[in-house]
């Protein structure tokens, strides 16, 4: 409660009294209440938005980084360089190194039996077939009795010859005479011989009549029976590999047999055999084919029962060595401007780098230029890079 004193117009004090609201104090002590709060409120924004820029100024270094580590990750090889064994690819057809066909030599006759099969083995001079001979053995008896016969007439002209030079000393006989018996007996004797040449010859015309392996081998092929009549237009009876060595006939493409040479080891699989037989190139074909432009290189094995004359296989042909970088075939791209990798430089930047291909092997593709070695090609996937993007490399054995 206030009271206040005024002057009357008589000049007597008054008081007056004035009863003021007490919600009046109230009012102001909400009103510095309502100043604090907003003090408060205020300072707690500033202390939020400084918060939020320190956040968000943190979250932006994040996203930076994070926008760096979204390069892709790429494998990286270091191929260096390596000795690389160079190999030719090769198909064709087995046969016997040697070859030789076998049929009667004689004037033939009827068969009368057949002494080995084929797959089997026999000996030089041993006899295959029999042929009939009894016409030719009759001629050579005839023959004997001939030389019999002209040998007792060589003993008959001897006898006279020597009773002759007994008589000549008593004037019995002229040396004419004695000259006519010599030559009778030397006659006689010249006809001896004849009779015998000529049972020679019959003996070897009965002999040739049997069929005999000309050297020894391994049977391939027999083409006579019994009882069949064959002569000297028969042709082939039988076929023997010699020494029972084969061979593999090698079809090459010009640019693979001008690397050929004599000796060069190679592997052959027969088709449908598991195994695999070493022999070497003995015979590189001096002429290539006008209409396949191939040539054959002969590839000489020793024998086995899975290499069969006729048979189809392939050959893997060693064709020399280089030293040069070697990279899988993924590693290597092409365009219209020719084969090229993706190498990581500098600063991990993606660079193209063109280069040339060697030999293809199961190890990979021999790189002949356009890398030393010591680059990081990228492994996979070059086909999604760009050159000048960022990666990150990881590095991979070779």
């Amino acid at each position: 409660m206030n009271y206040d004193t005024r002057i009357s117009g008589d000049g007597s004090a008054v008081i007056e009294t004035q009863i003021l609201n007490p919600l009046d104090e109230v009012d102001e002590e909400d009103r510095r209440d309502r100043l604090r709060l907003w003090l408060i409120a205020g300072a707690v924004l500033a202390a939020l938005v400084l918060v939020y820029i320190l956040t968000h100024r943190g979250a932006g270094a994040d996203d930076a980084a994070a926008g760096k580590n979204q390069a892709p990750v790429v494998t990286v090889i270091a191929p260096g360089r390596a000795t690389i064994e160079g190999s030719i690819s090769a198909t064709g057809s087995l046969a016997a190194r040697i070859d030789m066909p076998v049929g009667i030599a004689g004037e033939g006759g009827q068969v009368i039996s057949v002494l080995v099969q084929p797959g089997q083995w026999v000996r030089q001079g041993q006899t295959l077939a029999v042929i009939d001979r009894s016409v030719q053995v009759q001629q050579a008896a005839s023959q004997v009795a001939q030389i019999q016969s002209a040998q007792a007439g060589v003993e008959l002209a001897q006898a006279n010859y020597d009773r002759a030079l007994k008589l000549v000393d008593r004037g019995f006989i002229s040396k004419a005479d004695i000259d006519r018996l010599r030559a009778t007996r030397d006659q006689a004797t010249a006809q001896v011989r004849v009779a015998g040449a000529q049972l020679g010859v019959l003996r070897a015309q009965s002999a040739r009549l049997n069929v005999v392996a000309p050297a020894s081998g391994l049977v391939l092929e027999r083409r006579v029976e019994p009882g069949q009549v064959v002569s000297g237009g028969s042709g082939m009876l039988f076929r023997i590999a010699k020494g029972g060595e084969m061979e593999m006939k090698a079809a090459l493409g010009e640019g693979d047999l001008a690397q050929m040479s004599v000796g060069v080891p190679a592997q052959v699989t027969p088709v449908g055999s598991p195994k695999t037989f070493s022999g070497q190139v003995w015979q590189v074909a001096p002429v290539v084919d006008p209409q396949t432009r191939q040539g054959v290189a002969r590839i000489a094995l020793a024998y086995a029962p899975e290499l069969r004359p006729g048979g189809f296989a392939t050959a893997a042909i060693k064709a020399g060595a280089v030293v040069a970088p070697m990279l899988p075939e993924s590693a290597i791209l092409s365009d219209t401007r020719g084969s090229y990798v993706y190498v990581v430089g500098r600063n991990n930047k993606v660079e193209r780098r063109p280069v040339t291909t060697g030999m293809v092997t199961a190890s990979g593709i021999a790189i002949v230029s356009g890398l030393s070695g010591a680059e990081h090609v990228v492994l996979r996937a070059g086909g999604f890079l760009a050159p000048g993007e960022s990666v990150q490399p990881r590095l991979s054995k070779p």
